[in-house]
Protein backbone atom coordinates (compact mmCIF):
# COMPACT_ATOMS: atom_id res chain seq x y z
CA UNK A 1 0.00 0.00 0.00
CA UNK A 2 1.43 3.20 -1.21
CA UNK A 3 0.47 5.34 1.80
CA UNK A 4 1.39 2.70 4.75
CA UNK A 5 3.72 3.94 6.88
CA UNK A 6 4.99 0.39 7.81
CA UNK A 7 4.80 -0.71 4.01
CA UNK A 8 7.16 2.59 3.61
CA UNK A 9 9.52 0.69 6.44
CA UNK A 10 9.91 -2.27 4.70
CA UNK A 11 10.41 -0.72 1.32
CA UNK A 12 13.29 1.32 3.00
CA UNK A 13 11.60 4.55 2.46
CA UNK A 14 11.12 5.56 6.26
CA UNK A 15 14.23 5.12 7.87
CA UNK A 16 14.35 2.43 11.21
CA UNK A 17 16.41 0.80 13.41
CA UNK A 18 16.56 -3.15 12.23
CA UNK A 19 16.44 -5.69 14.88
CA UNK A 20 16.44 -9.24 12.42
CA UNK A 21 14.89 -9.61 9.33
CA UNK A 22 14.00 -12.58 7.34
CA UNK A 23 12.64 -13.30 3.62
CA UNK A 24 8.78 -12.55 4.35
CA UNK A 25 9.26 -10.34 7.60
CA UNK A 26 10.63 -7.39 9.06
CA UNK A 27 11.55 -6.69 12.59
CA UNK A 28 12.20 -2.65 13.71
CA UNK A 29 12.40 -0.93 17.24
CA UNK A 30 9.35 0.78 18.14
CA UNK A 31 9.78 4.59 18.22
CA UNK A 32 7.45 4.97 21.21
CA UNK A 33 9.22 1.78 23.79
CA UNK A 34 6.50 0.61 26.48
CA UNK A 35 9.13 -1.43 27.46
CA UNK A 36 13.16 -1.62 27.75
CA UNK A 37 12.95 -3.51 25.00
CA UNK A 38 10.21 -2.83 22.20
CA UNK A 39 9.90 -3.62 18.76
CA UNK A 40 7.57 -5.01 16.28
CA UNK A 41 7.73 -7.51 13.53
CA UNK A 42 5.88 -7.04 10.28
CA UNK A 43 5.27 -8.90 7.11
CA UNK A 44 6.84 -7.72 3.91
CA UNK A 45 3.26 -7.87 2.17
CA UNK A 46 0.29 -6.02 3.53
CA UNK A 47 -2.39 -7.65 5.87
CA UNK A 48 -4.32 -4.47 7.36
CA UNK A 49 -4.50 -6.35 11.02
CA UNK A 50 -4.84 -9.67 12.51
CA UNK A 51 -8.51 -9.79 11.40
CA UNK A 52 -7.58 -9.52 8.10
CA UNK A 53 -5.39 -13.20 8.26
CA UNK A 54 -6.47 -15.80 6.16
CA UNK A 55 -5.86 -19.40 6.59
CA UNK A 56 -3.36 -19.44 4.04
CA UNK A 57 -1.05 -16.52 6.12
CA UNK A 58 -0.24 -19.74 8.49
CA UNK A 59 3.34 -19.73 7.02
CA UNK A 60 3.70 -16.13 7.34
CA UNK A 61 2.70 -16.24 10.92
CA UNK A 62 4.87 -18.90 11.83
CA UNK A 63 7.64 -16.61 10.17
CA UNK A 64 6.66 -13.86 12.22
CA UNK A 65 6.70 -15.79 15.28
CA UNK A 66 10.43 -17.41 14.42
CA UNK A 67 11.28 -13.82 13.64
CA UNK A 68 10.15 -12.63 17.26
CA UNK A 69 12.59 -15.46 18.79
CA UNK A 70 15.37 -14.29 17.16
CA UNK A 71 14.82 -10.81 17.86
CA UNK A 72 14.31 -11.72 21.47
CA UNK A 73 17.58 -13.53 21.36
CA UNK A 74 19.21 -10.56 19.57
CA UNK A 75 18.64 -8.35 22.42
CA UNK A 76 18.83 -10.18 25.21
CA UNK A 77 15.07 -10.63 26.41
CA UNK A 78 14.75 -14.35 25.27
CA UNK A 79 16.14 -16.07 28.54
CA UNK A 80 14.09 -14.03 30.91
CA UNK A 81 11.01 -13.96 29.07
CA UNK A 82 8.86 -11.54 26.84
CA UNK A 83 5.21 -10.77 26.02
CA UNK A 84 3.64 -10.78 21.90
CA UNK A 85 0.75 -7.88 21.30
CA UNK A 86 -1.08 -7.74 18.52
CA UNK A 87 -3.40 -5.33 18.06
CA UNK A 88 -6.33 -5.02 16.62
CA UNK A 89 -8.62 -1.91 15.62
CA UNK A 90 -9.29 1.62 17.34
CA UNK A 91 -10.60 -0.01 21.00
CA UNK A 92 -6.76 -2.05 21.10
CA UNK A 93 -4.65 1.42 19.98
CA UNK A 94 -3.95 0.03 16.48
CA UNK A 95 -3.12 2.94 14.99
CA UNK A 96 -0.99 1.51 12.32
CA UNK A 97 -2.91 -0.16 9.84
CA UNK A 98 -0.46 -3.07 8.96
CA UNK A 99 -0.25 -6.07 11.15
CA UNK A 100 2.54 -6.18 13.31
CA UNK A 101 3.19 -8.11 16.54
CA UNK A 102 4.93 -5.76 19.60
CA UNK A 103 7.41 -7.78 21.02
CA UNK A 104 8.34 -6.23 24.61
CA UNK A 105 10.76 -7.57 27.30
CA UNK A 106 13.39 -6.51 29.76
CA UNK A 107 11.92 -5.94 32.57
CA UNK A 108 8.91 -8.09 34.43
CA UNK A 109 5.44 -7.93 33.03
CA UNK A 110 2.73 -6.91 35.31
CA UNK A 111 -0.87 -7.97 35.24
CA UNK A 112 -3.69 -5.09 33.74
CA UNK A 113 -5.08 -2.91 36.41
CA UNK A 114 -8.57 -5.47 37.80
CA UNK A 115 -6.87 -8.64 36.73
CA UNK A 116 -6.31 -11.29 39.18
CA UNK A 117 -4.55 -13.39 37.60
CA UNK A 118 -4.71 -17.51 38.27
CA UNK A 119 -1.62 -19.10 39.51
Amino acid sequence: MADCLFCKIVAGEVPSEEVVSSEHTYAFSDINPAAPVHFLVVPRRHITNAAHVQPGDGDLLAEMFATARTGAQARGIAEDGYRLVFNVGGHALNSVPHLHMHVLGGQQMGWPPGVDPIV
